[in-house]
């Protein structure tokens, strides 16, 4: 049987999983920033893939494809500050140095000291960041923290914050996707009066060696699960144009607060304070119910599906495509139900609860008047988006690098019973 050339080639692109995408080289050296001396060995990695070497005895490293997109390229060596230069790759080759300052000897005397009693509050912490980072979905339960001893809490009780970090790096196991994560330069921090969490680093990822066939194709399934429904997806999908195509549905959700709440949860808290020794009467219970009526927070959900013009700005030299929108979106994905383990979270109300819903439920809000999406749903900017309810669940178990690339056609897994 004989093949036309157009056919020919588009068979071959059809099996490549990248198609047409852009892709070139990236080298260069890492340098002691002080003396400008090669650093042999050092670690280099394109954070959030897939992609790392090492230096060679010269310091010089080489990429010989990346994938076109915005990358941080980090550089990692021992007795050595991070360092860190954002590239834009295309479709030429790109070269690079990567200045590393060594971190000050501050062992210039001994000072000998009493040893320090043990903190009593440390496990109790740490185990409250290994929930909160790890998350609790069926995929972050099979995920490990394999150096406990490098994370550093603390809790600050007059800010009512627990933060944590890592002079070297955190590193994650995760058995669900198949998955090493070296997550530097950590920076977390829980908002305890806000029940709000903030972490942001440079992760370096590594494929961890199946098994056996089967658990490889298990790992393959189980990402192309994490992907599905996920922020990077949308993104996509509304960079793309198929939001609807694609299984979601935004809709416009206005919050608004309420200006009597503030007041009704001082004279809540001041009557609590003054019958601390005495006890609540049938007036007094009669207040705090009228007063815990009063919400925080109003909400009104449009229930008409935004078009894409309200969701993104094409920009039309470039054809760069922009994030932007007013309010609130609610997002529903509507091909898969939530994780068993989010309906019996703390998230979860009464309603939820008695009614499990068969989709799953996100919320989100742009920090920035707007942000640019690449093609590959990746933010510029990470920061430049706030996510709640189910986006907001879903933590370090659905963490994917960016380089992943989901199966063109893959029929969805049957959701969970």
């Amino acid at each position: 049987m004989r093949f036309s050339p157009v056919l020919l080639l588009l068979l071959l692109l059809l099996m490549r999983p990248d198609g047409a995408r852009a892709q070139d080289s990236l080298s260069g050296v890492a340098l002691d920033s002080v003396t400008q001396q090669p650093l042999a060995f050092a670690s280099v990695f394109l954070a959030n893939t897939t992609l790392g070497v090492t230096t060679t005895e010269q310091g010089q490293f080489s990429f010989p494809r990346v994938p076109a997109g915005n990358y941080d390229v980090v550089g990692s060596y021992v007795g050595y500050r991070l360092a860190k230069r954002k590239i834009t790759m295309g479709a030429s080759p790109q070269q690079l140095t990567l200045q590393l300052a060594p971190i000050p000897n501050q062992l210039g005397e001994v000072v000998v000291r009493a040893k320090p009693r043990r903190n009593p509050d440390r496990a109790a912490n740490y185990q409250k960041f290994v929930t909160l980072f790890l998350g609790q979905t069926t995929f972050s339960r099979q995920c490990r923290i394999r150096n406990p001893d490098e994370v550093l809490v603390d809790f600050d009780a007059d800010k009512n914050v627990l933060t944590a970090s890592s002079p070297t790096y955190v590193q994650v196991d995760n058995q669900a996707l198949g998955y090493r994560i070296k997550y530097y330069g950590l920076q977390f921090d829980y908002y305890f009066s806000k029940n709000l969490v903030k972490f942001y680093g440079q992760p370096a990822f590594e494929e961890m060696s199946p098994r056996n066939e089967q658990e490889q194709l298990q790992w393959e399934q189980n990402r192309a699960k994490a992907y599905r429904g996920s922020l990077t997806h949308f993104l996509k999908s509304v960079h793309d144009n198929q939001v609807s195509a694609e299984g979601f549905l935004v809709q416009r959700l206005r919050m608004v607060l309420n200006s009597r709440y503030a007041r009704a949860d001082s004279l809540r808290w001041s009557l609590f304070r003054a019958r601390r020794n005495t006890g609540l009467s049938r007036a007094d219970n009669d207040s705090l119910a009228r007063w815990g009526k009063e919400a925080e927070i109003y909400s009104t959900l449009y229930t008409a599906a935004r078009p894409i013009d309200s969701l993104r700005r094409v920009s039309a030299p470039a054809a760069q495509v922009f994030l932007r929108f007013t309010d609130y979106l609610q997002v529903t994905y509507s091909r898969e139900s939530p994780d068993p383990h989010y309906l019996r979270s703390a998230v979860s109300n009464v309603r939820i609860a008695m009614n499990p819903p068969t989709e799953q439920v996100s919320q989100l809000k742009l920090l920035e008047p707007e942000v640019e999406i690449q093609p590959n749903g990746q933010l510029t900017n990470p920061m430049a988006v706030f996510t709640d309810e189910y986006w907001g669940f879903e933590k370090m178990g659905e963490f994917l690098p960016v380089n992943y690339l989901p199966p063109a056609s893959a029929a969805p897994i049957p959701t969970h019973p």
